[in-house]
């Protein structure tokens, strides 16, 4: 399986964006991973465990992952995520200020082969926002959605003057994602 693969699915990015920008600053948390990071770097909480509005993973929980209220504030998000034929886990949008940098880092365990997929919808982006997993560039556009194999090496820096968000989701493979995935042709792989 390749660490980077455009799945054929478009999404209207001005519209999901709008919902973004509307929740308040103090709906957006500062990232928890803290030692990853320079810069802004926050999101909102869409879907959690027991439905939390918070980032941070609650590791002891075996509350299901539910829906946070703020999702019931943002029906176009919704819509996108009604388009994955498969379960959908934990959802969040995720902002990088500009001149901000994620270092590389890797998000064990959550990998195709293990059964879990992270899926990220590009809601805002400009052409110095630079994505490297496994050291090679993933260009990422307004609209497109990827899967990125996150269990692998990944590092992220917004050197542009316009913030960079994106809707993140983490979901089960199943058969549907299994035959998007491994029919995407080479153009869309990385």
């Amino acid at each position: 399986m390749k660490a980077a693969i455009r799945l054929p699915l478009h999404f209207d990015a001005d519209a999901l964006a709008r919902e973004a920008t509307a929740f308040t600053h103090e709906e957006w948390q500062a990232h928890f991973n803290v030692s990853t990071y320079r810069g802004e770097w926050s999101g909102v909480a869409l879907r959690a465990s027991g439905g939390r509005e918070a980032l941070f993973p609650d590791l002891f929980s075996d509350a299901p992952v539910t829906d946070t209220r703020l999702l019931d504030r943002a029906p176009a998000i919704r819509a996108a995520l009604a388009r994955f034929e498969c379960e959908i886990g934990v959802v969040r949008l995720l902002r990088l200020a500009p001149g901000a940098e994620i270092r590389e880092h890797r998000d064990y365990g959550l990998e195709y082969a293990g059964g879990e997929a992270r899926l990220h919808i590009v809601l805002r982006t400009n052409e110095h926002v630079t994505f490297l997993l496994d050291g090679a560039r993933v260009p990422m556009r307004a609209g497109e959605c990827w899967y990125l194999d996150v269990d692998r090496p990944h590092a992220v820096r917004n050197d542009g003057e316009t913030e960079r968000v994106h809707l993140v989701i983490d979901v089960r493979v199943n058969p549907w994602l299994h035959e998007i995935l491994t029919s995407a042709s080479e153009d869309t792989a990385v």
